[in-house]
């Protein structure tokens, strides 16, 4: 950027969770002003960003008068108000990732569309307009049905699997998947700055919670062969390249039993996939992002050691005021390190915090994170 921004560049954050909090921890190595928009008054950044403002993400007066006083917008939620931050780009606030990528990664079906315009490997999809469309529906049922816009952390998919299933189907305009029989689901983070610099951090293997849908257990750094994590890490730089986006973007993908590759979906900011990189590798996703977006040289991406992150989820049956227990027993292990969100309520599955394990041997890291996953406990 033009302003030398070391104590004086004034940097918006849509939304002020978990990923926004991890920001702040590193933006404030480089002494810049951290303004946090959030609807939840007692959002995760509320005390540690330089200015807190709560305020819907969806309107476009509240999000355009955040930003027209500051240097530079990135998001840590993609469900914000893009008309605003494109009259902003107009006006010369920069925002990064772009407004029209933030606009087409909204979107399930415009998602769906640019892997197909750009031959990026996908599953095979139909665009639906209405639950009324499903009954002549190309793709034979069981699939899997997706909002195509507001899905967030599991919420907005629905299996499909018999006509029965059609009465509670979405409503509202979505998209149709063929299911993928994949042996694991993987991801790639590239990052990517204005002067068109590329890097991508090394694949993980990743495991969900089937009941809240959302990353439960991730191991890194993969064991699969060069060979496909090559090729994950090509099709991650080519979304990148093709995008020419700034900062962030976590390319999520299945890896099929006959070892073909097919991208799931795409999220331009910090992801769950990357938290380990705080303690597993040399520069965090976080510093990466902040690296990317202020248009400095890309750090180092290497693996130190072999790191398993699990997310610590609410308790199912306790809904209220958060209370953790273990958290001592877990701190006693070598090499674990617990990250809590700050949240002050929980639910079941809510993502309060994670926990990175860190350790030269592969399998006793595991064994350790199933540990840790035993003891730790959040209820009310």
């Amino acid at each position: 950027m033009a302003k030398d921004f070391y104590g004086e560049l004034q940097l918006g954050i849509l939304g002020g969770g978990q990923l926004g909090r991890m920001v702040i921890q590193e933006a404030i190595n480089y002494n810049v002003n951290v303004h946090i928009l959030d609807p939840d008054k007692n959002a995760p950044c509320r005390k540690l960003c330089n200015h807190f403002e709560c305020g819907s993400l969806s309107d476009y007066d509240t999000v355009y008068n955040f930003g027209k006083n500051l240097d530079m917008i990135t998001i840590e939620i993609e469900k914000v108000n893009v008309d605003a931050l494109e009259a902003l780009e107009n006006e010369g606030v920069v925002v990064y990732p772009q407004s029209r990528i933030i606009r087409l990664i909204q979107d399930k079906g415009m998602q769906k569309q640019f892997f197909k315009q750009n031959d990026i490997p996908t599953s095979a999809f139909q665009l639906i307009s209405n639950k009324e469309a499903l009954t002549s529906a190309n793709i034979p049922l069981p699939y899997v049905q997706k909002l195509r816009k507001d899905g967030y952390d599991g919420k907005g998919v629905k299996m499909i699997r018999t006509q029965e299933d059609l009465l509670t189907a979405f409503e509202e305009p979505s998209i149709i998947e063929e299911i993928v029989e994949f042996e694991k689901e993987i991801a790639v983070i590239v990052a990517r700055n204005d002067n068109g610099q590329i890097v991508t951090f090394p694949m993980v293997e990743m495991e969900f919670n089937s009941q809240a849908n959302l990353v439960e257990f991730l191991i890194s750094p993969s064991t699969y062969s060069e060979e496909i994590q090559t090729k994950a890490k090509e099709l991650a730089i080519k979304i990148a390249d093709n995008l020419q986006i700034v900062g962030l973007l976590a390319v999520e993908m299945f890896l099929t039993k006959d070892g073909e590759i097919l991208v799931n979906e795409l999220a331009p900011r910090p992801h769950n996939s990357g938290h380990q990189t705080i303690e597993g590798n040399y520069t965090s996703q976080f510093a990466q992002h902040l690296r990317a977006i202020f248009n400095l040289p890309l750090g180092n991406t290497d693996t130190i050691n072999t790191a398993v992150m699990i997310n610590v989820l609410g308790e199912e049956g306790y809904e209220g005021l958060a209370k953790y227990e273990g958290v001592e027993d877990i701190l006693a292990m070598d090499g674990v390190y617990v990250h809590l969100y700050g949240k002050k309520y929980t639910k079941p599955f809510r993502k309060m915090g994670h926990v990175c394990i860190v350790n030269a041997d592969r399998e006793l890291a595991i064994s350790n994170a199933r540990k840790v996953q035993k003891i730790l406990k959040v209820k009310a």
